[in-house]
């Protein structure tokens, strides 16, 4: 299961719990520092009897946290809780030391059972299953609550400290579209699937695919990369679309493709050369504009001097997340 998958399930047992009148206790991971098995933005859920769905550290946090849930803390709307800081003075940061050594801040919000929580953590419910992202606002002072639109990249929370509110950026399973297979695709499909992307590669060349090997959650569909991308609900704005293949009927279909949709990331494999002369082709023969050839990137991925396919993939899958984290290179 996905970080976000998982996520996705926690908003739907907290919205069960809420709808049995029962009083919840969402828990937000903040900020991590050092080694942390989740990100910024994950998701936890919790009753006062100890039930839970969802984790923020995989096992010592939650079982402290279930522990002082019972007994009777965080009655408060909303704290942030930090763990595995020895040295912290704070009274909402339990003395535990993570085994990782790493260091983590959550936002635990207590929620009653009304028609006003149950509206906001439904239209939440919404956005994972949906198109597009969404951002959810927490003030801290009183744990009001509410939603605004949201870009497909940057950094998925933002601490205002100034103004005392997080803004967690929500929305759906980040994707990987695949257009032709090649053993670098095979490799960005690995990479990509333990990130918790969703991954579909396309291609109709059965001279190419026959025999291939796919890694297990691959959907792999025998067709023109360029009409599933171009087809309704495929490419959304939290969607990739990497061609990998060099073949120029894939590639450049593929692109041309990829350019009208909302896509956040679109890249094709090529030298400095090849990329120059696509990019002249591209607006020569496929009549896209400046501003569309200037949204694909080519040479795609990150500088790494990568040589085989799996550096090559790596430095792409890279390129991606910088991408969706809103960083630019220089930032690197």
């Amino acid at each position: 299961m996905t970080m976000q998958s998982l996520d996705a399930r926690v908003v739907e047992q907290a919205i069960e719990w809420l709808g049995n009148g029962r009083t919840i206790w969402l828990c937000t991971v903040l900020s991590t520092f050092g080694s942390s098995p989740r990100e910024p933005g994950s998701l936890m859920v919790a009753t006062s009897d100890g039930h839970h769905v969802g984790s923020l550290s995989g096992g010592c946090v939650e079982e402290d946290f279930l522990e002082r849930v019972a007994a009777g803390e965080y009655e408060q709307p909303a704290v942030i809780v930090r763990y595995g800081d020895p040295g912290s003075n704070s009274p909402e940061s339990p003395r535990i030391r993570l085994p990782c050594g790493g260091i983590l801040d959550v936002l635990v919000e207590r929620m009653v059972a009304t028609a006003k929580t149950r509206d906001h953590l439904e239209r939440i419910q919404q956005a994972l299953s949906g198109q597009n992202e969404i951002a959810r606002h927490i003030r801290l002072t009183d744990a009001e609550c509410w939603l605004s639109d949201a870009e497909p990249t940057g950094p998925r929370v933002v601490r205002n400290e100034s103004k005392e509110t997080v803004t967690v950026r929500i929305g759906p399973v980040a994707k990987l579209i695949l257009a032709g297979y090649s053993t670098v695709s095979e490799a960005c499909a690995q990479f990509a699937l333990s990130l918790g992307y969703e991954v579909v590669l396309c291609d109709p060349r059965e001279e190419v695919t026959n025999g291939m090997s796919l890694p297990p959650g691959v959907e792999f569909l025998p067709q023109l990369p360029s009409l599933y991308i171009a087809s309704p609900g495929a490419c959304t704005p939290s969607a990739a679309v990497v061609a990998a293949t060099h073949d120029p009927r894939i590639d450049d279909l593929a692109m041309m493709a990829a350019v009208k949709t909302s896509a956040s990331y679109i890249g094709v494999m090529g030298s400095v050369r090849t990329s120059q002369a696509r990019s002249e082709r591209l607006r020569r023969t496929g009549g896209l504009s400046k501003e569309d050839v200037e949204r694909i990137h080519m040479p795609i991925g990150l500088n790494l001097g990568s040589k085989t396919p799996s550096e090559i993939a790596l430095a792409i899958v890279a390129d991606m997340v910088r991408v969706r984290r809103g960083l630019e290179v220089r930032d690197l």
